[in-house]
C-alpha cells in the first residue's frame, strides 16, 4: 500500500460537478469519485492505483486548497488495496472525517465504506477545505426526486415523564443552545432537581442509574456510542454527551422542554 504511482486511465469530472452527495452515474461496484472545488476525478478500481489529492494541482489528481499554503502540496492519497479503497494523509494537517475522526500522517490507512464520505481540511484563516468521496457499490444510482412524498419524521425514542425531566435537566445546556455544551454532573442534576421537587428523593446514584438505563435502552435499538467499550477510556462525560446528541438529534427532546425547568408536572 505504500506505492505512489500517480494513477492513469481515469476521467476528469469538471468543477462545478453536482455534489456526490446526490449520487453518481450507474457504474462497477468499487469505481471510486473523488471531487474538490476545483474538480475531481473517478477511477475504476486496480489493485495498487493511487489518487493523488492536495494543492499542488499539476501533481495530484484532485486539487484542494490551492491558494492557501497550510493545505500541503500533496496531502493524501487514495489507494485500491485487496477490493478496497484506502485514505491516508500525507500532509502536515490532519484531514477530518465523518464522526469528527482525525487522520494523522502517522495513522494507518482508513479503509473507506461503499457510498458518500465528505472529508475536511482545516486551512489559514479559518478556512475548511472539502473533498467529497463516491464509491461505488452495487447500487449507486442517483435518487430519483421525491417532491410530494410526505416527510418521513426522525425516529424518536420513548421516555417516561420521569426520564424526560432528568435528561431535560441533565442536558439542558444544548437545549439553551449554549456554544459548548456539557452535560450536568449527576451530582449538579441531583441539586437542581432538589430545588424542583424537594421531597422526591433525588439523589446522584439514583440519576445515574436512571441514565444509564436510558443509554442501555438507546445502544439496544442500535445507536452508537453509549456503552465504555465503544468509547474507551477516559470515559469521562462523552457518554451522556453522545446520549443527549441523539435526544436532540431524533427530536425525542427539544428546547421547548425547557419549560420542565420550571415547571416539572409539565412533563
Amino acid at each position: 500500500m505504500n506505492d505512489t504511482r500517480r494513477a492513469t486511465g481515469g476521467r476528469e469530472l469538471a468543477a462545478g460537478h453536482d455534489s456526490l452527495a446526490l449520487g453518481v452515474p450507474p457504474s462497477s461496484p468499487g469505481t471510486l469519485f473523488a471531487l474538490a472545488l476545483a474538480g475531481g476525478v473517478t477511477f475504476a478500481p486496480k489493485e495498487g492505483r493511487t489518487v493523488l489529492f492536495g494543492r499542488d494541482r499539476p501533481e495530484v489528481h484532485v486539487c484542494i486548497g490551492e491558494n492557501d499554503r497550510r493545505i500541503s502540496r500533496q496531502h493524501g492519497r487514495l489507494t485500491h488495496h485487496e477490493g478496497l479503497w484506502w485514505i491516508s494523509t500525507t500532509g502536515r494537517v490532519p484531514v477530518r472525517l465523518p464522526g469528527s475522526r482525525l487522520l494523522f500522517p502517522e495513522d494507518k490507512p482508513i479503509p473507506l465504506a461503499e457510498g458518500y464520505t465528505p472529508m475536511f481540511v482545516h486551512g489559514s484563516s479559518g478556512r475548511e477545505h472539502v473533498m467529497e468521496i463516491f464509491v461505488a457499490g452495487r447500487d449507486s444510482s442517483r435518487p430519483t426526486s421525491r417532491h410530494a412524498d410526505p416527510t418521513q419524521p426522525p425516529k424518536t425514542y420513548r421516555l417516561s415523564p420521569v426520564e424526560r425531566l432528568v435528561l431535560v435537566v441533565l442536558g439542558q445546556r444544548y437545549l439553551m443552545h449554549e456554544a459548548y455544551p456539557q452535560p450536568l454532573s449527576y451530582l449538579q442534576t441531583a441539586r437542581h432537581l432538589g430545588e424542583l421537587q424537594p421531597d422526591a428523593g433525588w439523589g446522584a446514584k439514583r440519576i445515574e442509574h436512571l441514565v444509564a438505563g436510558v443509554r442501555a435502552k438507546l445502544s439496544r435499538e442500535g445507536v452508537a456510542g453509549l456503552t465504555s467499550e465503544e468509547v474507551g477510556e477516559p470515559v469521562g462525560n462523552m457518554l451522556n454527551h453522545n446520549l443527549i446528541r441523539e435526544l436532540l438529534e431524533s427530536t425525542t427532546l427539544a428546547p421547548p422542554d425547557v419549560r420542565l425547568l420550571s415547571h416539572p408536572g409539565d412533563s
